[in-house]
């Protein structure tokens, strides 16, 4: 099994920055892809974004692309979101997932998922 805990999340006025975090620990692959999506009150889940752990490769949602960036850290098993000029409309719960395969996680079918962290983007 494998277990991912986030945290980081937090109330931030529009405009500045939070960083998230997702550790991962337990069972490990030879290859796997980590994301983050996000989950806003009575909205469905939408991908924000994905790593590759492996070779580094990232996606990002058209909504996010230039104000989010994901990177890992491959020694401490913790995937990062920063997230910099936040939005109101980027508040939601967000929950980083895990899959050996990258379009299962990017899809949001991952195998693996935290339980969240809460992001409030006040105006």
């Amino acid at each position: 099994q494998v277990q991912l805990v986030e945290s980081g999340g937090g109330l931030v006025q529009a405009g500045g920055s939070l960083r998230l975090s997702c550790a991962a620990s337990g069972r490990t692959f030879s290859s796997y892809a980590m994301g983050w999506f996000r989950q806003a009150p009575g909205k469905e889940r939408e991908f924000v974004a994905a790593i590759n752990w492996s070779g580094g490769r990232t996606y990002y949602a058209d909504s996010v692309k230039g104000r989010f960036t994901i990177s890992r850290d491959i020694t401490k098993n913790t995937v990062y979101l920063q997230m910099n000029s936040l939005k109101p409309e980027d508040t939601a719960v967000y929950s980083c997932s895990l899959d050996q395969n990258p379009l299962v996680t990017i899809q949001g079918r991952g195998a693996y998922w935290g339980k969240g962290t809460l992001v409030t983007v006040s105006s």
